[in-house]
């Protein structure tokens, strides 16, 4: 989704629900109308990614979109979740995004598809995976030959999964965005033409594509033979639509992306949008005729390290791994009054009665349970990498998590520490002892450290805190200590690295735990029957959590999410196991599950 100005939600359709067994059907622009398959439909979308919900919940969702009276789902393609190192893919369980589309069909959605490979979306890199950025070299959302080799590669491999899917091919996906937003990024017309070389080498061929800009970008954004929808926010309908009814006079009209909720911050407010506001605007789009994407539908939850950031005024902000985004449906799943208001004015424009309301069952609480320490980080470190000067995670085949650089202090007394371009957050131990954090949100990079000898340890824990996923900025996002360290002006030589991807739930041996040292914690708690809940985490710092094996996301004291969104499908009757890593020593190392999220 695109990051700047207000711009919009997914497609939608407001027709009837699609044959699984229907043949070539194609969706065509005919006197300013959408039609498939020869029959006029207006299409009423709402966006949902698989990867922000648990596969086994991707069924209920769909049923909730066909019950505010959507016909068409939309969805990214997250290529980094699908190559996690170079030539390996997996779609299996999670990522099996094909089942996830096939079940969509099943329900009676049709689906568009975005396959990026750039997807924005508030998502890690924009969708790119971060062993790209170890060639230095590398100039992503390019015609450089090494750019476009690994992406031709991975569009070739999802042709594979998704190919068979399209409509023409008797599945539901009735059209295929080409790359995303492009507009917003560069107006380099031959990366554009690779773009769409590239899906029709890999097969999505014979079914609608089209690209999607806001309104002042659309020029930018497309080519000549490609049809363009418009993306953009509350208040900016009517500007939105008479600009692309401009740009593309006599063609069907729509939203790719209406924004009715928007995400959160670290550290900024939770995000609450005008509901009335934007449920006069779809009223007003559907009133003409024009079909929609509503961005979201539902957000989900981010997982694991996978939330992006956005540079605004020079500043780095990293996204919550809530995506609740003031959607229809909340995190957990649940209908928002904005929901009901939206499925009225829908059927009102379908002259349709939507499916019943699934059932659902509410949200629940789970009793405050102890975590122990565990160890702490320091007995868990592996072999070090040596090295001269310090480099990015990129350059060590890491991409996500934390990593360590340790050195010695040539000098004693009070010095000025300087991180030249710390990516994202670091703190700064000497002798095992926490003098200074450093925060890019802040431009926080240099510190006084003391030290009473020469010879001390100097250890700089780097947090990778979510890569950039807008603009020219994300082609710099490598991560860990990009440049140099210095004390007192002189630079620090010969370092030991640690990576600490945490890709897996830590089993750490036991260990004393000091103090406010960064730590693992475990903890069970005994359930009769699982529930959807949310785990409390106000009284802890900085840190990520596990439960049975999934790691739901991020979590840190400045809000505005302080609780971590745990589904029902992931616990099981009886003991549960939950670890956490802090950077900090918690208030209270307890944890309960609440009903209701918890946001600061």
């Amino acid at each position: 989704m695109r990051l700047q100005h207000w711009f919009a939600w997914s497609l939608m359709i407001a027709a009837l629900p699609i044959s699984a067994t229907a043949q070539q059907p194609d969706l065509v622009s005919m006197g300013g109308h959408f039609q498939l398959d020869g029959k006029p439909i207006q299409i009423i979308s709402g966006e949902m990614h698989y990867a922000r919900i648990p596969r086994e919940d991707w069924r209920a969702r769909m049923r909730m979109a066909r019950a505010m009276g959507l016909n068409t789902i939309s969805t990214y393609v997250f290529w980094n979740l699908h190559e996690p190192t170079p030539g390996h893919f997996d779609f299996s369980g999670q990522q099996d995004i094909a089942e996830y589309i096939r079940i969509a069909q099943q329900e009676g959605l049709h689906v568009i598809l975005r396959p990026g490979p750039y997807v924005c979306a508030e998502w890690e890199l924009g969708g790119y995976p971060g062993w790209l950025l170890k060639d230095s070299t590398m100039l992503l959302r390019s015609t450089q030959p090494a750019f476009t080799a690994a992406a031709s590669r991975w569009l070739d491999r999802l042709g594979k999964e998704l190919v068979p899917l399209l409509a023409n091919h008797g599945g539901p996906i009735i059209a295929v965005q080409l790359e995303n937003e492009y507009g917003s990024f560069d107006r380099d017309k031959a990366y554009l033409a690779w773009q769409r070389d590239a899906l029709i080498h890999a097969g999505f061929t014979g079914v609608r594509t089209y690209t999607a800009d806001g309104d002042a970008e659309l020029a930018a954004g497309t080519l000549p033979e490609i049809p363009a929808v418009v993306n953009f926010g509350t208040g900016e309908a009517d500007s939105a639509f008479a600009r692309l009814a401009r740009f593309e006079p006599g063609q069907a009209l729509m939203s790719g992306e209406y924004w009715a909720g928007w995400f959160d911050q670290w550290g900024g407010r939770h995000a609450h949008t005008d509901g009335a506001r934007q449920a006069r605007e779809l009223e007003w789009m559907l009133a003409h005729g024009y079909s929609v994407n509503l961005y979201m539908f539902h957000g989900g939850t981010t997982p694991g390290f996978m939330n992006g950031a956005n540079i605004d005024g020079g500043k780095y902000h990293p996204q919550t791994s809530s995506y609740d985004y003031d959607a229809p449906l909340d995190e957990s799943g649940r209908p928002t009054p904005k929901f009901y208001t939206f499925r009225d004015i829908i059927a009102k424009y379908s002259h349709a009665t939507p499916p019943a309301l699934p059932a659902t069952d509410s949200t629940g609480a789970i009793p405050s349970f102890a975590l122990a320490p565990v160890a702490p980080l320091w007995s868990t470190l592996g072999k070090p990498v040596r090295t001269v000067h310090p480099r990015a995670m990129e350059t060590f085949d890491q991409s996500y998590g934390y990593i360590l650089y340790r050195t010695t202090l040539p000098t004693s007394g009070a010095q000025l520490l300087a991180v030249h371009d710390v990516r994202d957050y670091a703190q700064v131990y000497v002798d095992g002892v926490l003098q200074a954090t450093l925060d890019r949100r802040l431009n926080r990079d240099t510190a006084t450290i003391t030290t009473a000898k020469a010879g001390a340890q100097l250890d700089i824990l780097v947090e990778n805190g979510g890569r950039v996923n807008f603009a020219k900025p994300l082609r710099g996002e490598r991560k860990g200590i990009t440049k140099a360290v210095t004390v007192g002006g002189a630079e620090l030589l010969n370092w030991q690295v640690f990576t600490l991807p945490m890709a897996a739930t830590p089993a750490p041996k036991r260990a004393p735990v000091h103090g406010a040292e960064p730590a693992f914690y475990r903890g069970e708690f005994t359930i009769d029957k699982p529930v959807d809940t949310f785990l409390d985490l106000s009284g802890w710092g900085k840190g990520t959590i596990w439960v049975n094996g999934h790691q739901l996301g991020r979590f840190w004291d400045i809000g505005p999410q302080l609780s971590e969104f745990l589904p029902a499908v992931w616990l099981h009757k009886g003991t549960n196991t939950v670890v956490v890593f802090d950077l900090m020593m918690p208030e209270q190392p307890g944890i309960a599950g609440m009903a209701k999220p918890v946001w600061k």
